[in-house]
């Protein structure tokens, strides 16, 4: 039970069950001033905090003049965004204001409160709703509830990576059951194979937007149906299909129940697929035959590939598909080999079934992440289109984004806001906005910098030393973890999903080389690595593994550092309090990245490898591009290794340590400027978003109002 509020502040459980205050300073900002500490515990939850303050507390605040006028603030700036009739959507296209667009994704990462995301996926998918929400989209969100979520990670004292799965504290996230208006759990159903599963729902409130959450974790489904919710991304491939059918399938049948009728729908990544052979199977049953009923799906669906490689897109073997819909395709009125046709192309092999195929085939709206993936992938799905050219295949790009208010320094709100104008985040995507930073001080924004990075190494060196504490570290962990990390010393930050192709351990290529670099007695260099490795990719758990050996090597004097259990609250301080943000991939191989966006709106220099978005935004005065843009595969780690030892060398690190009589390194601080000048417009979730509408979802708004009805049933009916 939740403690009773003071009436004076009666609406904070309110304002706590919405994420709207997840980015919103002075909101996060009113539950810090309330208990500090606690807020801290609590891992800046404020459902949390709320649930474990003393009534003490809370009636003090409600009897604190200071206390109220912020409260009353902040309401009041809840209840305009929330209630606003005025917004970009209704300003500039009304038509689309009133209709509902449905996107399903596998991940949606909010806030570290809700911990149901893996990585960039996630991170995407939820900075889209918050962007939706600030520009007064009707949106909708499904997504699966995993009370697992991914898992935290931990490092043994021998440097091998631990997952540990935590069940979620239902009671402590910004989440609700959706019930019926007679009270009871709104259930829709699946088959699969030859039982039903009950599937209930769960609604997360983000700003104005909706996100509904899946759970199968129902008293009556069977033990391995309830499980299928479970954890994201369960490597078992039946498990995986089951997952997948309960997302796609069964996630239009839960709008439907909803009484939900999206006009647009977006499929982000093939996981979501299975979507659009319901909504098929629906016009099919309304009276359309099945050619018919596949146009009017295309369409009106988005579908946005994020994988550019073959082996990183979801198939399954077709016995696994015979299994799970071998009734479903009688009800789509075609047979077998057409059915499994759907997930196949020229080339593929024919005992297995591509969940990138299927959505590239049921949508007429396709899209990649980034300019660069959008040759990729015309390339590679070219064969769905034998008779056009490579270059005409219809597969446009929209390059991602992030949002803006969730990622940008506390630190950098007030002065940003002073230098550009109050309004700054509202029109964030104006280019013109950001060329005000030009005229910051070199002084004043040199020691927002500085602060950042003590900020980071205060959070690092305060775990290493909570976990010594409590005799959960040896002193070897200790050291790899951070613990002799200096504030003054440029800082380099390898931070992402540990795998092969974004190689982490590049920079350990020449060790000599890079132990004279890091230990230059006046100009030191620190790296701080963090990332999780999947629990089935063992290649990248032994590449974590050397990190963690080469973090513990006394001869980096403690200059190298894996911090562990990588997730939203630690990216912030990466993000934001790192000097370099190192990114590395294979060439091709990075379909855009967002990570290095989030830290050059913070100030913090992009060294990476002219690959995903970089390759769109790098002006050789904003960062630095690693090796050619094209270069052999078979040398491309001697060369690249070679190209970034190099740029540290002459570059980086004499740039970073030529500073003035006041210790300000001005010729740094402006390429500072120019990155946050160059990239926030460009790369953040306000033109992303609106691309996406303008784009895609206007164009098949058109096509759906020009859909002829049909004579049956209108679906959930």
């Amino acid at each position: 039970m939740r403690p009773r509020l003071p009436e004076r502040i009666g609406r904070l459980y309110e304002l706590a069950d919405n994420m709207w205050w997840s980015w919103h300073i002075e909101a996060r900002s009113l539950f810090r001033t309330l208990d500090h500490p606690l807020w801290r515990s609590a891992g800046h939850n404020p459902v949390k905090q709320l649930l474990e303050i003393s009534v003490e507390k809370l009636e003090a605040a409600a009897k604190d003049p200071a206390f109220l006028d912020r409260y009353d603030q902040v309401m009041a700036d809840f209840d305009a965004d929330l209630g606003a009739t005025q917004c970009w959507l209704t300003t500039e296209h009304p038509e689309l204001a009133t209709e509902t667009v449905a996107y399903f994704s596998a991940e949606f990462a909010i806030h570290n409160s809700l911990p149901i995301y893996a990585g960039g996926l996630g991170v995407l998918s939820g900075d889209l709703l918050k962007e939706a929400s600030d520009l007064g989209h009707s949106l909708v969100g499904v997504g699966f509830m995993y009370p697992q979520g991914y898992f935290v990670q931990r490092i043994s004292p021998e440097g091998w990576q631990e997952e540990l799965y935590q069940q979620l504290n239902f009671d402590e996230a910004p989440v609700s059951h959706v019930l019926s208006p007679q009270g009871d759990r709104v259930i829709a159903k699946v088959k699969l194979e030859n039982r039903t599963v009950f599937i209930s729902v769960w609604l997360v409130n983000v700003g104005r937007v909706r996100l509904y959450l899946l759970d199968t974790n129902l008293e009556g489904n069977t033990s391995a149906d309830r499980e299928l919710s479970a954890r994201l991304y369960i490597a078992d491939r039946e498990q995986r299909i089951q997952q997948e059918i309960v997302l796609g399938i069964g996630g239009v049948r839960v709008l439907r129940t909803l009484g939900i009728q999206p006009v647009v729908w977006h499929a982000n990544e093939g996981h979501t697929a299975f979507m659009a052979l319901e909504r098929v199977r629906e016009e099919v049953e309304k009276g359309a035959s099945f050619a018919d009923a596949v146009k009017r799906v295309q369409s009106t669906t988005v579908f946005t590939t994020h994988t550019p490689v073959p082996a990183g897109h979801d198939v399954f073997p077709v016995d696994l598909v015979d299994k799970f819909f071998r009734e479903f395709w009688g009800q789509l009125t075609i047979d077998r080999g057409t059915f499994l046709g759907l997930g196949q192309y020229a080339g593929s092999d024919g005992q297995i079934f591509n969940m990138t195929a299927l959505a590239l085939k049921m949508t007429e709206r396709r899209n990649a992440v980034s300019e660069l993936h959008g040759k990729v992938a015309r390339r590679m799905w070219q064969s769905l289109w034998p008779n056009v050219k490579e270059d005409e295949v219809p597969l446009t790009h929209v390059t991602n984004g992030i949002h803006i208010p969730t990622w940008i320094a506390p630190e950098l709100y007030h002065p940003y806001a002073k230098h550009m104008g109050e309004d700054m985040l509202r029109n964030c995507d104006d280019p013109a906005i950001w060329e005000q930073i030009l005229d910051m001080p070199d002084e004043e924004l040199w020691s927002i910098r500085q602060s950042l990075k003590r900020k980071l190494i205060h959070v690092i060196l305060e775990h290493a030393q909570e976990k010594w504490a409590k005799g959960e570290a040896t002193a070897q962990q200790v050291l790899a973890i951070g613990a002799l990390l200096d504030q003054d010393t440029l800082t380099i930050g390898f931070v992402r999903r540990f795998t092969e192709y974004k190689r982490p351990a590049l920079i350990f290529r020449d060790i000599p080389r890079l132990k004279r670099i890091v230990n230059d007695k006046w100009r030191p260099v620190q790296i701080i690595f963090a990332g999780k490795s999947h629990p089935a990719d063992f290649p990248s758990k032994h590449i974590l593994h050397q990190v963690f050996s080469l973090a513990t090597d006394r001869e980096f004097q403690g200059r190298i550092a894996l911090v562990e259990d990588y997730d939203m609250h630690l990216a912030r301080y990466l993000a934001q309090g790192v000097d370099v943000w190192l990114n590395c991939p294979r060439r091709l191989q990075e379909a855009c990245g967002t990570s290095g966006m989030k830290a050059s709106i913070n100030g913090v220099l992009h060294l990476s490898v002219r690959d995903g978005w970089w390759y769109e935004a790098y002006n050789g005065k904003n960062g630095w591009a690693i090796g050619d843009v094209t270069v052999r595969p078979e040398e491309e780690d001697q060369h690249d290794a070679e190209s970034l030892y190099s740029l540290l060398e002459q570059q980086i690190v004499p740039l970073f340590y030529e500073r003035d009589r006041a210790g300000v390194p001005h010729g740094w601080v402006q390429m500072v400027k120019e990155a946050i000048r160059s990239v926030s417009p460009r790369f953040c979730g306000k033109r992303m978003l609106k691309d996406y509408t303008e784009r895609m979802y206007l164009p098949a708004l058109k096509d759906a109002r020009a859909l002829p009805a049909l004579p049956g049933k209108a679906p959930g009916s």
